[in-house]
């Protein structure tokens, strides 16, 4: 089946944003939708974490949470701790059962990771071993700000290295006193080997959206 693995070149750079983006614009073709976050961390007692409610109130699929979300995790702590905490393996068998049953429901599948490419699941598999086991194409959010030039190029090599495919890469203004932003943008361009599908504009709040129509640019065939 059709999907794409959202990461980013660190947490908080905007990836579920992006994510909700994506949904929308796919379902904007006509497609069904529907959305994972294999792993979260951070979440009030007894409820949802809020990367995993934006994904579901975005996706047009009606799914289970626990194939939606199959490790969830109540400390905003980097998931192989949390998961050791709570006396938990993260297993990637079980991340590609509930892939496979969302995969089966709908047209595309759009996963959003946890933290950053690298980010340690268990004692041996990361969340780029994630992407690889389930075989999606990779679409790479660039938070903006002092220092992305690196973690970007470093996290392109790293992809690039596992021989995946990968869709593109979206910037994401997350300091708005960064200086430089179009120089910045510029050397992106002419170093990362994909093409950019979207540059978003600055929102203060973490939990804002805009109509990705605006910023968002998917090519014809994009999900292939």
């Amino acid at each position: 089946m059709k999907g794409l693995f959202v990461t980013g070149t660190d947490t908080g750079v905007g990836k579920t944003r992006v994510a909700v983006a994506l949904i929308h614009a796919l379902r904007a073709q006509g497609l069904r939708v529907a959305a994972m976050k294999p792993v979260s961390a951070g979440s009030a007692p007894g409820g949802l974490n809020e990367d995993v409610v934006a994904l579901m109130q975005a996706a047009d699929v009606a799914a289970d949470l626990c194939d939606v979300n199959p490790y969830a995790f109540a400390e905003p702590i980097a998931p192989h701790v949390a998961a050791e905490r709570a006396g938990v393996r993260i297993e990637l068998d079980v991340i590609a059962a509930a892939y496979s049953r969302l995969a089966a429901l709908a047209d595309v599948v759009v996963v959003e990771g946890a933290g950053g490419w690298r980010v340690p699941l268990n004692g041996h598999d990361d969340m780029g071993d994630l992407a690889q086991r389930l075989g999606l194409s990779v679409v790479l959010v660039v938070g903006l700000r002092l220092g992305c030039l690196n973690h970007a190029l470093l996290t392109v090599e790293s992809i690039m290295h596992r021989q995946m495919s990968w869709a593109g890469w979206i910037a994401n203004p997350v300091d708005p006193e960064m200086t430089a932003v179009a120089e910045n943008i510029d050397s992106l361009h002419a170093r990362l080997p994909v093409p950019c599908l979207g540059v978003q504009a600055f929102q203060p709040e973490a939990d804002a959206w805009s109509d990705p129509a605006q910023w968002l640019m998917l090519p014809d065939g994009f999900v292939t």
